[in-house]
């Protein structure tokens, strides 16, 4: 198997937890999109975003997904506004197969708040659960465009979803 898994999805929905496993399972290398934007700014995404701004993490975002393009044999776990900018579709589309990952908006702001709203810069306003349905409305169009397979994770064990995801990925091999 010569694709990524490309996780795409809301924070909170389990990217980075599924990513782990379905990499272990598959063999494959585990990238974190925001772990690699974090190490280009030497700062952390509430730092970028208070100092730098949200056009720059964008940016950063940009050209993470630019280096990630000829990449191989990896699941990489997209931060949920990657696909606003279709550039970076364009960058991983050629050997990338897309999952967005999807839960209801009570069951993200859960888990977000299980690790601290700080922690999500998008999220640091009066009402976080109401910006999470704004945001998932603004969004759900462009995981559409990239023709993401979708994954629900509401209720479900993080095996289980690596399981249907994995399966799904060799279903496709020697289909390319």
């Amino acid at each position: 198997m010569d694709r990524n898994a490309c996780l795409l999805g809301f924070m909170g929905t389990g990217k980075t937890s599924v990513g782990k496993v379905l990499a272990n399972t598959l063999d494959m290398e585990f990238i974190e999109t925001d772990d690699l934007i974090v190490k280009k700014a030497g700062k952390s995404i509430p730092a970028i975003f208070k100092d730098d701004g949200e056009i720059r993490f964008r940016e950063l975002e940009i050209a993470v997904c630019k280096e990630l393009q000829d990449v191989r044999r990896s699941v990489i776990s997209l931060g949920g506004g990657v696909m606003l900018n279709y550039i970076n579709f364009l960058y991983l589309r050629q050997h990338s197969d897309f999952f967005h990952l999807i839960a209801s908006p009570s069951t993200i702001l859960a888990r977000i708040m299980q690790d601290g709203k700080d922690k999500r810069p998008l999220l640091a306003c009066p009402d976080p659960l109401a910006e999470i349905n704004r945001l998932l409305y603004l969004r759900k169009p462009f995981y559409k465009i990239a023709g993401a397979r979708e994954i629900l994770t509401d209720d479900r064990l993080i095996p289980s979803i690596a399981g249907e995801i994995a399966t799904i990925m060799k279903g496709h091999e020697g289909c390319e």
